[in-house]
C-alpha cells in the first residue's frame, strides 16, 4: 500500500476506471493540459489521450448539459467543477435533466454522471469558492450524494460513484486534499455508497458528521477520552444514499446525539439527522440533539473563516452540553 493524500488517491481511482472502462471520459474546465486546478486530473490526458479527456469551456452548465447527453448515449462522464459555488449555473441542468432522466424515460434511460467538486472552507478563498451546499443537492430525488474525509474513503467511493447508473454529485472536502495522508490499497476496491463508517465505538454520546468536519471530531474525541467520556464516531460518508440503520442503532446504544456540519444552520443537512433520530430513537434519548454548524451567512474572507467554522473546541462544548443535561 502506498502513503496517499486525498488528491492523489481521486487521480488513482480514474485512472485504474479509465484504463478499466472505456466509456469513461473526464470533461470540465482546465482538466486536461493543467490537470484540474487542485491537480486531480493530472497525467489523465497524456495517459488516455484527448478524446477522453478535454476542455471545456467556462459554462457550468455547458459541461453538465453535456455530459448528460454523453450519459443517455453509453459514455460514463466524470465531470469537474473547479469550485463549490460554481455549481449553482448548472443547477438547472442537474434538477430538471440529470435527476429525472431515469422516471421520464420510464426507466428505459440511466445517466450515470458523476459531478466532482472542491467544496466547503478552510484554506482563505475568495468568495464562491468555499461553499457547503450538500443540503440543495441531497433534496433532490433522483440523485445521489457522496462525501469522503480520508484519501482511502475517496478512492473506494469515486469508484463506486463511477460504476454507479444514477447520477452522483461528489463532494470533495479541499481543506483536506493534501493536509491527510494514509495508506491506500494501489490495486482496485469499492466502497460501497450508502454504508456509513464507525471510525471510534463509543457507549455514551454519539457524534455524527461529514467531509473535512470528520478531522475536527477526531481531534475532539481524542480530547474527550481523556477526559473518561466514550465518543461513537460515525462518518456518514454520503448523504444519499444516507445509513439510517447506522444513526439510530448508534443513537439507541448511546442515548445522547451531537451532529456536526460546516454548513449554514438552518435547513442544513443535520436538521434531517434530529427529526431521523426524533422519528426512530426518540424515546432512548437521555438529551436533546445538539447540532454544531456553521451560521446562517455566507462563508466569510479569510480574517473571520476561523470564527465561522466549527472547531473542536466548540464540538467538545457540544457534547459536554448533552453529557450534563
Amino acid at each position: 500500500m502506498a502513503q496517499l493524500n486525498m488528491v492523489e488517491a481521486l487521480n488513482l481511482a480514474l485512472k485504474q476506471e479509465m484504463a478499466r472502462d472505456k466509456n469513461v471520459i473526464v470533461i470540465g474546465e482546465d482538466v486536461g493540459k493543467d490537470g484540474g486546478v487542485f491537480r486531480v486530473t493530472e497525467g489523465l490526458l497524456e495517459k488516455f489521450g484527448d478524446s477522453r479527456v478535454f476542455d471545456t469551456p467556462l459554462a457550468e452548465s455547458g459541461i453538465v448539459g453535456s455530459a448528460i447527453g454523453l450519459a443517455v448515449n453509453g459514455f460514463k462522464p466524470v465531470a469537474e467543477i473547479q469550485f463549490d459555488g460554481f455549481t449553482y449555473p448548472a443547477f438547472d441542468q442537474i434538477i430538471s435533466h440529470l435527476a429525472r432522466i431515469r422516471t421520464r424515460s420510464r426507466g428505459r434511460f440511466s445517466c450515470p454522471v458523476v459531478i466532482r467538486f472542491p467544496f466547503s472552507g478552510g484554506i482563505h478563498a475568495p468568495e464562491h469558492h468555499s461553499e457547503s451546499p450538500e443540503a440543495l443537492y441531497v433534496h433532490i430525488p433522483g440523485i445521489k450524494v457522496v462525501i469522503p474525509s480520508s484519501p482511502s474513503d475517496a478512492k473506494g467511493l469515486l469508484v463506486a460513484a463511477i460504476r454507479d447508473e444514477d447520477p452522483v454529485i461528489f463532494m470533495e472536502p479541499k481543506k483536506i486534499y493534501r493536509s491527510i495522508k494514509e495508506e491506500v490499497q494501489e490495486n482496485e476496491y469499492v466502497v460501497p455508497l450508502g454504508k456509513a463508517r464507525i471510525i471510534v465505538e463509543g457507549s455514551q454520546v454519539t457524534l455524527i458528521s461529514w467531509g473535512a468536519m470528520v478531522v475536527k471530531c477526531i481531534e475532539a474525541v481524542n480530547e474527550l477520552a481523556k477526559k473518561g467520556v466514550s465518543v461513537e464516531l460515525i462518518d456518514l460518508r454520503t448523504l444519499s444514499p444516507l445509513d439510517k440503520e447506522a444513526i439510530v442503532n448508534s443513537v439507541k446504544k448511546t442515548g445522547r446525539c451531537v451532529v456536526v456540519q460546516e454548513a449554514p444552520r438552518t435547513c442544513g443537512f443535520g436538521a434531517e439527522i434530529v427529526a431521523l433520530i426524533n422519528e426512530n430513537a426518540f424515546l432512548n434519548l437521555q438529551a436533546p440533539i445538539l447540532r454544531v454548524t456553521g451560521f446562517d451567512t455566507p462563508m466569510p474572507l479569510y480574517k473571520l473563516e476561523e470564527y465561522y467554522l466549527p472547531n473542536s473546541a466548540r464540538i467538545i462544548e457540544g457534547v459536554n452540553k448533552v453529557m450534563n443535561f
